[in-house]
């Protein structure tokens, strides 16, 4: 095996996901983790105490090895590099830029929109770009604040008519390259870039942002997603996966729903099995083109153990003909 294949191979099935469910669905240790859930009225956390909470986490790990650069991520979609020029990607959840870097590095036409929820994390994300070297950096890079689990996306990024055109519109997979200070002729409202918006993306990332979303939330922050893509455009999606070991460490009391964990400082994650993810981007509108299990196994030289990594992989495009509900009586 050459080391390209290698590479693509350490990313997908080290070990089948069937045998990993059945090891832990007949050991007793991690029965607290099937059983089904009760919920309370007071599980659901805030929008402020979220942001904070994730705030606190981006602080204490600003500096140190904790955050890496995701350079695998341009060889799981290899889209973003083979794009037509000035393609624009939002990146939702963009945390330290781990995945901003490889990408403006590694296709320089596109153009990156980044949001968080925490201010601070985007300025971290600002100061490693910057530092990263990268060709016409300050013309490809917008970092903006947004919790898209509780607002909508600004108005410079796609406004009310560009939404509405873009739910009615049939026509080939990306539109025409088109400069930002293009008006739309659709375009009515006044935005906070030029005179009008950027006219939506044509990649949205969610790359473990999700997760991190209280699980009713997850359906109306994917149709945000779904809302500011163009026509044909992809949704590029990476997470964690059921039975992933991180979540079978976490202890009983840590369970605040089904496959959700609260962890001591807060911040909370979701662990998707593959029906979860499909019916809830096919219901918001999307077309599943991939989904998978990526199987990793990784060993932690210092104790000697063996992890077994689950994380979830999909590919979803907003269609071309978008359906519209027309009345027949």
């Amino acid at each position: 095996m050459n080391e390209q294949a290698a590479e693509a191979e350490y990313f997908s099935k080290d070990f089948e996901w069937e045998t990993l469910k059945q090891e832990i669905e007949n050991n007793a240790s991690y029965r607290h983790h099937l059983l089904p859930f009760i919920s309370s009225s007071h599980e659901q956390e805030e929008q402020s105490g979220a942001a904070k909470a994730w705030q606190s986490f981006h602080i204490r790990h600003s500096s140190g090895k904790f955050f890496k650069e995701r350079r695998y991520i341009l060889k799981e979609f290899p889209e973003l590099v083979s794009c037509p020029d000035f393609s624009k990607v939002l990146e939702v959840g963009c945390g330290s830029g781990s995945s901003l870097i490889p990408i403006l590095r590694g296709n320089k036409s596109i153009a990156v929109y980044a949001c968080d929820c925490c201010t601070e994390t985007l300025d971290t994300a600002k100061q490693n770009v910057d530092a990263a070297n990268i060709v016409s950096i300050n013309h490809r890079f917008k970092p903006f604040h947004c919790d898209f689990a509780f607002t909508r996306f600004p108005k410079w990024l796609i406004c009310n008519s560009c939404r509405s055109f873009f739910s009615n519109k049939q026509q080939q997979c990306f539109l025409p390259d088109v400069k930002e200070s293009t008006v739309d002729a659709n375009c009515s409202d006044t935005c906070k870039e030029g005179s009008c918006c950027i006219g939506g993306v044509d990649f949205v990332i969610l790359v473990f942002t999700l997760s991190a979303v209280p699980l009713k939330r997850m359906p109306m922050a994917i149709l945000e997603c779904f809302s500011v893509l163009k026509p044909g455009g992809l949704l590029l999606f990476r997470d964690y996966g059921l039975y992933d070991m991180t979540m079978l460490r976490f202890e009983p009391e840590k369970r605040v729903g089904f496959r959700e964990y609260m962890r001591s400082d807060g911040t909370r994650s979701y662990f998707f099995c593959l029906d979860t993810v499909r019916d809830l981007f096919v219901g918001a509108g999307f077309i599943e083109l991939e989904l998978e299990y990526c199987c990793v196994t990784s060993v932690n030289r210092k104790k000697g153990k063996i992890l077994k990594r689950v994380w979830v992989h999909g590919k979803f495009q907003k269609p071309i003909e978008v359906a519209v509900n027309h009345c027949t009586c």
